[in-house]
């Protein structure tokens, strides 16, 4: 099946093919850095993702020598008789919305860190559920740098990963990350060599379409609502979530294809 996006769009390039959904941030002249314009683009394109019932998984990454150098500062420029501008607001229309809507898409996000992810595009990928970088990406917590706060979900996904005093020292000091260190500190899955970052991205995406979606989507329920529950609560889920998988039609066919020595055929039901 395919599914290309909207010709229309001006900020991204989206396109629906083989149970892969693939979101690209399309401004590369400014570091994929975000503007109105994009956040409603992504929302229309993470809308024809979850109307597409065949879609199996959903790939960020980001156009030319970058990422996402977070929020387009150029559009927020103001004259100095100008009143301020209200970030809370764009953190609750754009932001805010954005994380929640990639930590509980049941499906899996993969990003794909082609480059610098800074500001809020570093805690946009960091917000998904698999993060491959190139060795030659880096992640800033720029926002000290402005005189700001880190938001998009970094002050709750840093110390939870990385601990207090990394949190802090990256917080406070707008630090910047290789991938290599973003990968032994847990921050991301893998770092690879930039001359095999295409091919292992492809391979991981082509993996998880081919995967069974109901015990994928399981797998991200029970491992990101683990932060809200005790040990017993989330026995109990572990429990709930096997029973239903273990009525389903891919655990028979993984069964199946077990003991035939097959490759499994599963298709999400």
């Amino acid at each position: 099946m395919s599914v290309r996006g909207d010709m229309s769009y001006e900020t991204i390039l989206f396109d629906v093919r083989d149970g892969i959904a693939r979101l690209t941030f399309n401004r590369p002249g400014q570091l994929n850095a975000f503007t109105r314009k994009m956040h409603e683009e992504v929302r229309a394109a993470l809308d024809q993702v979850q109307a597409t019932p065949d879609t199996r998984v959903l790939l960020l990454t980001g156009a030319g020598r970058g990422f996402c150098a977070g929020q387009d500062l150029g559009e927020r420029k103001r004259e100095c008789d100008d009143p301020p501008v209200d970030l809370g607001e764009s953190i609750e229309l754009y932001y805010k919305p954005l994380i929640q809507r990639l930590t509980k898409m049941p499906l899996p996000v993969v990003c794909a860190v082609n480059g610098v992810a800074a500001g809020a595009g570093a805690n946009i990928a960091l917000a998904c559920d698999i993060v491959i970088a190139t060795r030659s990406a880096r992640f800033i917590q720029s926002f000290v740098n402005i005189g700001l706060v880190s938001d998009a979900g970094g002050t709750w996904i840093l110390p939870r990963v990385v601990g207090q005093a990394r949190a802090l020292g990256l917080a406070m000091t707008g630090g910047s990350l290789s991938a290599d260190t973003a990968m032994q500190w847990g921050l991301i899955w893998r770092s690879v060599p930039d001359d095999e970052f295409q091919r292992e991205v492809e391979e991981l995406v082509t993996k998880l379409a081919a995967a069974p979606a109901l015990a994928v989507s399981a797998a991200k329920r029970a491992v990101r609502g683990c932060w809200a529950t005790s040990l017993d609560e989330q026995l109990d889920l572990e429990r709930d979530l096997q029973q239903k998988l273990g009525f389903s039609s891919d655990y028979a066919e993984g069964v199946a294809a077990f003991r035939a020595k097959r490759t499994p055929q599963f298709r999400g039901r």
